[in-house]
């Protein structure tokens, strides 16, 4: 997670640092081996459609192949308390373009106030209506203007999703701690809300212990094993979590530097809160993720994906997308993305969002990707295509350096798709086998004037463009 950090020794007002968190890329276990013209299966549950749920409320309904989320952020977006009204103005665009879930940045005053990106959490309570931390409003605008892009949300029935920092505080004032032998900025007693105040012994060390899982740079790490901490954190019923649910009416939950605390953590969050769920574990070993996912009872972001896809599209292997990965693992606890705020190393995204796009799993698309670096109207292609043509389970066709295709196998009546994806300089065709017989298929990007049929044994020729990908299924 990349935050804006503190010295914590400096009364508040220190220097401001910007760090990246390297937690260093672990070695796949690969479970698949490299394929050529043949079909390979690659997941193996029931091929029902991903789902996040429709909230109750009026527009946006996700088609067969579920929904799409929004991180409707970037690392260092405007300050000056404007950006819940800049969210707020693009929902209904969003909406109509298949996006049924906006992921928010920490909404919470945190200790650099106006100017913080909210990782250094203060107040969870103060969403920019008390006057703490040099501001009334936080970054991003005012209580008022959050509550509204909320209910603009869900009016587009569309989905809000917290982003929760609970590994650490920041911005407390100095007090003795008899624990360490010396003062720890570790007094949150006078936060302006007046809710979860907070003392030495709601920190490690203290008598609890002298660590859990991760401290995160420099910041008093908060104490999960403190039932006191674990009341205000789900327990009662104006906890941070039930007051972010029933209250200011958020459905679900990104949760921050996972690596920080215990699964145990999240899953007791989400059995007493409930929501969506998915965590930030920032490492690309599909065992860590899945055992992880498992224990969290939560959606994991998968970076066994995210890390193969830059191998694959910008180094020209795209083999190794036969490799494992979170989404064949678990398609309904796997969240996959592009880039994000902390991280954005693929250059060739426009293949990468087509992969996960088709594929299963729970896709996501960055804010900056979508608003202002590709093409959007390709983009919205592919949303369409996810939402409306990505069911049932996958089965890769075929893979080389520059080439792969995959099958998704259809579900419920839908027929599914073939993806294919071509990174070479040239215009390519394969012959492969379909779920369809003596059908008409087309392209539906647009790229291909092809509209082939399917011989009586599913087997039909389609190409693709170089340095793209086309979405083929029935012309219907």
């Amino acid at each position: 997670m990349k935050k804006t950090q503190f010295l914590l020794l400096a009364l508040a007002l220190g220097f401001v640092f910007s760090c990246r968190e390297n937690d260093g890329i672990a070695d796949d276990t690969s479970v698949q081996k490299e394929v050529h013209n043949k079909t390979v299966h690659v997941t193996h549950h029931d091929g029902r459609p991903f789902s996040t749920g429709n909230s109750p409320y009026a527009k946006f309904v996700a088609g067969p192949g579920g929904s799409v989320l929004m991180q409707g952020f970037y690392w260092d977006v405007p300050d000056g308390g404007n950006w819940w009204n800049t969210v707020k103005g693009k929902l209904t665009d969003w909406s109509n373009a298949g996006i049924g879930a906006v992921w928010l940045p920490p909404a919470s005053k945190a200790q650099n106030g106006a100017y913080s990106m909210g990782y250094d959490p203060t107040d969870y309570y103060d969403f920019g209506n008390y006057n703490q931390n040099g501001s009334i409003e936080t970054r991003f605008g005012s209580r008022t203007e959050l509550e509204a892009l909320i209910t603009k949300a869900h009016a587009e029935n569309m989905q809000v999703y917290a982003d929760i920092v609970i590994n650490h505080n920041s911005g407390g004032q100095s007090e003795y701690n008899p624990y360490v032998g010396s003062n720890t900025w570790t007094n949150f007693s006078g936060v302006a809300s007046g809710k979860f105040p907070r003392s030495y012994n709601d920190f490690y060390k203290n008598s609890y212990g002298n660590n859990d899982e991760g401290a995160f740079g420099g910041f008093p790490d908060l104490c999960h094993a403190n039932p006191y901490v674990q009341d205000w954190l789900w327990g009662r019923d104006d906890s941070v979590g039930k007051y972010y649910k029933n209250i200011m009416k958020f459905d679900g939950w990104r949760f921050d530097y996972v690596k920080g605390f215990g699964p145990w953590v999240v899953n007791t969050w989400n059995s007493n809160v409930g929501g969506f769920s998915v965590g930030e574990l920032w490492d690309s070993n599909v065992n860590t993720l899945e055992w992880w996912a498992n224990n969290a009872n939560s959606s994991v972001f998968d970076f066994a994906a995210y890390y193969k896809m830059d191998d694959a599209f910008d180094n020209g292997n795209l083999n190794v997308l036969n490799d494992d990965m979170m989404w064949k693992r678990n398609p309904f606890k796997a969240v996959t993305f592009v880039a994000n705020h902390d991280t954005d190393i693929i250059y060739n995204k426009m293949l990468a969002y087509a992969y996960i796009l088709t594929h299963e799993g729970y896709p996501t698309i960055f804010y900056r990707d979508y608003e202002e670096w590709l093409n959007k109207e390709r983009l919205n292609n592919l949303i369409w295509i996810h939402n409306n043509k990505a069911t049932g389970t996958t089965s890769i066709l075929y893979t080389d350096n520059d080439e792969y295709i995959a099958r998704r196998n259809g579900y419920n009546g839908n027929p599914g798709l073939v993806v294919y994806i071509n990174n070479s300089s040239s215009w390519q065709e394969r012959w492969i086998q379909t779920n369809w017989a003596s059908q008409q298929i087309k392209d539906f990007t647009g790229s291909s004037s092809w509209y082939p049929t399917t011989q009586s044994d599913k087997w039909v020729k389609i190409q693709c463009a170089p340095k793209s990908y086309s979405v083929w299924s029935l012309n219907q």
